[in-house]
């Protein structure tokens, strides 16, 4: 009457992090061990064996946002809180995979075992990994579907090459983790001023040009170039939708008070951007003579887009 917990999604960059908990009783499972051993037909099929046969079992569900707003550590602790919480058969020992004690501070927490490798060694535990990984693969698959062209169904989150390239495409969604290092990147402003610390002026250009690239992205362009500087003149955004080559200006105001983002794009400005854009295709050996001013209006904390203005 050991209860096994083990957890999936610590490392994706996407998705849920999922806490299983068995108590298998006197089930006897042939095939338990690490899930990720198993191929995903044998996982599956003993999914199914575990969840009829187990005398009690739960899951542990801490979505990305949450682990955003508490992190990792503390996420593993609240999923396994979660799970635990389900179970209603009785046990008398519960063991985690790996080293720290996720229930220390609950009144189980003086029960608990830890050991390296339990999802190998201790069958309860092997059954918490295999049903955590089933019910969080699938759950991935789930989302291929609401959120197609990422392929969450072949990587379930984590960050591969195609991964990265569906990132670079299309930006992120509510799935990523925007506290994760990689993706810090698309963090809002919300996320950035979570800290004490004050928000420097770079921070609230950095946030709200990551939503106007995040933008023009969604809307089909392929982003050249951010930041395009030389001592000449400076693009926010330079990108490209069927062969034509965009540079867009960002205007950020953190209030409706402030009038119209677009305001701020003045005859003098005008002049600047269309130097800036012509400068940017002599140096970089640009061929068509399609090339267009674009500026966008980034509102709000967190920022949002709330007008994009094809100029020229």
């Amino acid at each position: 009457m050991i209860l096994g917990i083990d957890e999936v999604g610590r490392g994706p960059w996407a998705g849920p992090l999922v806490v299983g908990a068995v108590v298998l009783g006197g089930a006897q499972i042939d095939g338990l061990t690490d899930s990720k051993r198993l191929p995903k037909k044998k996982r599956e099929q003993l999914d199914e064996q575990i969840r009829a046969q187990a005398a009690g079992f739960g899951l542990g569900w801490v979505d990305a946002a949450t682990i955003d707003q508490i992190g990792l550590s503390e996420a593993l602790r609240l999923a396994t809180r979660l799970a635990v919480e389900q179970v209603k058969a009785p046990y008398h020992q519960i063991t985690i995979d790996g080293t720290v004690n996720l229930l220390s501070g609950t009144s189980k927490g003086q029960y608990v075992t830890t050991m390296k490798k339990a999802d190998l060694l201790v069958p309860s535990v092997s059954a918490a990994s295999i049903i955590a990984k089933v019910a969080r693969d699938n759950y991935m698959a789930q989302m291929d579907v609401d959120y197609p062209g990422y392929g969450f169904a072949n990587h379930v989150g984590y960050g591969t090459a195609a991964h990265i390239a569906a990132i670079d495409r299309l930006g992120v969604t509510p799935l990523h983790r925007l506290s994760f290092a990689p993706l810090q990147q698309y963090r809002t402003l919300d996320l950035v001023s979570d800290k004490d610390d004050k928000i420097t002026s770079k921070q609230i250009g950095d946030a709200a040009e990551n939503i106007a690239a995040k933008y023009l992205k969604t809307h089909g362009h392929r982003v050249l170039e951010r930041n395009w500087k030389t001592k000449f003149c400076e693009i926010d955004i330079v990108s490209t939708k069927a062969d034509v080559v965009y540079f867009c200006e960002v205007k950020y105001r953190s209030s409706g008070d402030q009038g119209g983002g677009l305001a701020a794009i003045t005859a003098k400005k005008l002049r600047q951007m269309k130097f800036a854009a012509e400068y940017y295709a002599l140096v970089n050996k640009i061929q068509t003579h399609d090339l267009r001013l674009v500026a966008i209006s980034v509102f709000g904390q967190p920022p949002v887009v709330d007008d994009y203005l094809e100029i020229q």
